[in-house]
């Protein structure tokens, strides 16, 4: 992820430093003594969590530095992409609440206890050496029942301001890696800022892609029904204005259906898909992405060089989202558009502006490129492996 602290003008020139390379290419962690750490990774419904822990899953299972295992709700996405990347995933009962108001808030409230004792049940089966996690409904009971066992904690804070659920782990947690230097003041002495762990396949996508040009809009790996409605709305205002492009575009199953017909409709042209499985392969080929601005796009846009338009969610706890976005447009790698101002003339005039000049979308993109942190998954992997041998 970004740092918060204020990108140096030389290195937005120079793009990612030596330094970054060499701290990603180091020899991977080893565990202490012969046999590998048992490490229980607490995931989420959303790829947001998930493919963050899959990066340091990753760097430890290269290292073969630990026998790893996720805990998940068992949610179509992380029951899919957890056991295809070759990681055992048990679920748990757990719900929600942020967010959620009334009958349903009782009902997700009434889940806590059955949540807390399939964790427990869950560290008593693994026996783990060290639990991680992200945040969200799932890690907070994981990391907060293994903390109050004596197990050793890892926190994964993506985000300038941490979450309710982050928040309230800041007393228990044993170490937190941070995305933002802004966050550090929540953990004191347990902070360390490792940027914002990505899976290594967006550090290898090349600088320029390939013709033709390609806007690819991520309407989020669950939906983003605000964005999704909004590019709908402005299909009329893009087409015909003399640009041959293509466009591809994630919309989330809820919107899949929706979004489809709403392009065949209007006599549009684009790849309208539910999710995007090789999402390096989709930036890989854009020529500038719209995106919401949660900490693994950014982190992800960030590590694949690509130009952005991000529309922050105006709801995310803190608006978190914004100083996000915020931070990639100080850098002149974004250009962030607010919700309360996106309107479909304005969101297409931005977009029309944008496309249309190709020496931009480059400068932006290598400016994107020197805000990645390559180093970032194998640095919390090091620090699971220190945890583990304390």
């Amino acid at each position: 992820m970004v740092s918060a602290t204020r990108i140096e003008s030389d290195r937005c020139a120079a793009g990612a430093t030596a330094a970054d390379s060499r701290d990603y290419d180091q020899p991977k962690p080893t565990a202490a003594g012969s046999r590998p750490l048992r490490v229980l990774m607490a995931a989420g419904g959303t790829g947001g969590h998930i493919f963050p822990l899959l990066a340091v899953a990753e760097q430890l299972k290269a290292a073969g530095a630990a026998e790893i295992e996720f805990v998940g709700t068992g949610r179509p996405l992380e029951a899919r992409i957890i056991p295809a990347a070759g990681f055992p995933l048990r679920t748990v009962h757990a719900a929600g609440l942020k967010g959620i108001r009334g009958w349903k808030q009782i009902r997700n409230l009434m889940v806590l206890p059955r949540t807390a004792l399939d964790m427990a049940r869950e560290l008593r089966r693994v026996k783990p050496r060290v639990v991680a996690g992200i945040g969200g409904y799932l890690a907070g009971p994981a990391l907060l029942e293994a903390a109050l066992a004596g197990i050793p904690t890892l926190l994964i804070e993506p985000n300038a301001v941490p979450g309710f659920t982050n928040r309230v782990l800041a007393p228990v947690v044993r170490r937190a890696a941070l995305g933002f230097e802004a966050a550090a003041k929540f953990y004191g002495s347990k902070a360390r800022v490792t940027g914002h762990p990505v899976r290594r396949e967006f550090f290898d996508v090349p600088a320029k892609p390939p013709l033709p040009l390609t806007l690819l809009i991520l309407g989020g790996s669950l939906g983003a029904r605000t964005l999704n409605r909004l590019v709908v709305a402005s299909l009329g205002e893009i087409r015909g204005e003399g640009l041959s492009w293509r466009i591809v575009h994630q919309t989330g199953e809820a919107d899949y259906e929706t979004v489809r017909s709403a392009y065949a409709e209007q006599g549009v042209e684009g790849e309208v898909r539910p999710f995007i499985d090789k999402m390096s392969e989709a930036l890989g080929a854009a020529h500038l992405v719209v995106s919401r601005a949660g900490a693994s796009a950014v982190a992800e846009l960030a590590a694949a060089g690509r130009p952005s338009l991000l529309i922050p969610f105006p709801a995310a706890t803190g608006q978190h989202q914004l100083f996000n976005a915020r931070e990639l447009e100080r850098a002149g790698a974004a250009w962030v558009l607010e919700e309360k101002e996106a309107t479909p003339e304005r969101f297409s005039h931005l977009l029309l502006d944008l496309m249309r000049d190709s020496a931009r979308l480059q400068e932006m993109g290598r400016r994107a490129r020197a805000l990645a942190h390559p180093g970032a998954a194998q640095q919390i992997a090091q620090m699971i492996v220190e945890l583990g041998a304390g």
